[in-house]
């Protein structure tokens, strides 16, 4: 989870095959943002009920199946990218892309302490 400004706010490690939707409120737990900018991987009917029950503006497409796709507004479905660029910074360091780490806490400590380096620019 990142920031306006695409600074990291938050990080959850979980396993490569499990989808994004599932540690979605949980990212979300202790933040009262004002929008939600996400991807169609967070396409849920509960989840964005859970976030309009907590007055919160859903900026994120419906998937291409939906039958009743979702208006969202596409200007700031853009800022997105922010999301991206961090991604892209965080590999910028070797030991992140290629996860030298043997254990889950140890990469999560370098990717936290990478991300205050990326934060400290």
């Amino acid at each position: 989870m990142v920031d306006a400004l695409g600074n990291p706010l938050r990080f959850l490690l979980t396993p490569g095959q499990t989808s994004d939707i599932t540690q979605a409120r949980e990212l979300l737990a202790d933040y009262e943002p004002y929008r939600v900018i996400a991807d169609k991987a967070y396409d849920s009917s509960s989840f964005v009920n859970f976030l309009r029950a907590r007055d919160m503006e859903v900026v994120i497409p419906s998937r291409k199946n939906a039958c009743n796709p979702r208006v969202y507004d596409s200007h700031l479905y853009k800022e997105r990218h922010l999301v991206e660029c961090f991604f892209n910074k965080l590999k910028y360091y070797r030991r992140v892309f290629s996860r030298f780490d043997k254990t889950d806490l140890s990469y999560l400590g370098f990717v936290e302490f990478a991300s205050s380096l990326i934060w400290l620019r």
